[in-house]
């Protein structure tokens, strides 16, 4: 086991209470050091994710997790634990964790950390982790999503939106997104949609039909909640999969259960948090095989902002205005 010095202070942001981005502190905190299977990541980049927006408005995460803020970095393991190999020291390294990234270090799972794909930098590493995970557990793993099939995205622009379209078509599938601008539905069609609508101005559900030759969306992705219940169904194919991954502005699902009957509708949904460990690693060993070579190539995020981390409050802010295009991101190494 390689250890960092004992006793080493790191930089890190963390909610004081839930309220607002104003909540957020910044300030001093001892660095984790890695137990078994783990390691420590000297944060070179921190993705910021709608999950942490709401943590911090509740003021907490999970019990027993760290209430610094972060699930996603990138940056150069530093120290490992029992179990882990020393060789992976200074490996450059994206990875998915429970808590912790808005900081200067964090610890990671080792099954969870991914190697820095080679045409990609560290800093678009870091828009990786939370967006593919995402992607994949909900679309291709719950959601079978198969070549040829149609999927719907709501919220193409977002930094789960945007990488689920080029997984998607990396898949095989065609995609149908929804944004809420002109200048977001061409951002859909350059991540390779086949089609975009605006959703402020248009029927996504006629959309739909209509770029499909009347089949529907085989799989619909939805980041809205239970606003669209009833005109998802609408857009969906016979035997179609909904997915949700935010309740959004209303948090309860309502329609009536004949569409879902005649359409044999699957509704489900996710949180990718509390999917145990063992689960995640199997995505990750997925993601490895079978999108980690498109990397740089016909899959790449889109960065939409990075702040230093003193400005934590800024990405926040950034998010909830709505307007972001992409990924915001922390960089951790300016404090």
């Amino acid at each position: 086991m390689t250890l960092p010095p004992a006793h080493q202070e790191m930089i890190a942001a963390w909610p004081t209470k839930g309220g607002g981005p104003e909540v957020i502190a910044i300030g001093s905190r001892p660095q984790p050091a890695p137990g078994p299977g783990q390691v420590l990541i000297r944060t070179h980049y921190a993705g910021v994710n709608r999950h942490d927006v709401n943590q911090r408005a509740r003021g907490s995460g999970p019990a027993g997790s760290t209430d610094i803020l972060g699930l996603e970095v990138s940056g150069v393991i530093t120290a490992v634990g029992d179990g882990v190999a020393a060789a992976r020291m200074g490996e450059e390294v994206c990875a998915l964790i429970d808590g912790g990234g808005y900081a200067q270090a964090c610890i990671a799972e080792e099954r969870l950390v991914l190697p820095r794909p080679p045409l990609l930098c560290l800093q678009e590493a870091a828009a990786l982790p939370e967006a593919l995970f995402t992607g994949w557990f909900n679309v291709v793993e719950l959601g079978r999503l198969k070549a040829g099939d149609w999927l719907l995205v709501h919220g193409g622009t977002s930094g789960v939106g945007s990488l689920t379209i080029q997984l998607a078509k990396h898949l095989g599938a065609h995609v149908v997104a929804t944004a809420g601008s002109p200048e977001k539905c061409e951002a859909c069609l350059a991540f390779g949609a086949d089609a975009a609508v605006n959703y402020r101005e248009e029927d996504f559900v006629a959309l739909v039909r209509q770029a499909s030759g009347g089949h529907g969306a085989d799989v619909i992705l939805d980041m809205v909640g239970g606003d669209y219940a009833e005109r998802n169904l609408a857009a969906l194919a016979m035997d179609g999969r909904i997915l949700h991954l935010a309740s959004g502005q209303t948090p309860v699902w309502s329609a009536p259960l004949r569409l879902i009957m005649e359409k044999r509708a699957i509704v489900s949904g996710s949180l990718l948090r509390p999917l145990p460990l063992a689960r995640r690693a199997a995505i990750a060993k997925q993601l490895s095989e079978g999108v980690w070579p498109a990397l740089g190539k016909t899959i790449s995020p889109r960065i939409d902002s990075v702040f230093p981390l003193r400005e934590a409050q800024e990405t926040h802010r950034r998010m909830e205005t709505g307007a972001h295009m992409g990924k915001i991101l922390i960089d951790c190494m300016t404090e």
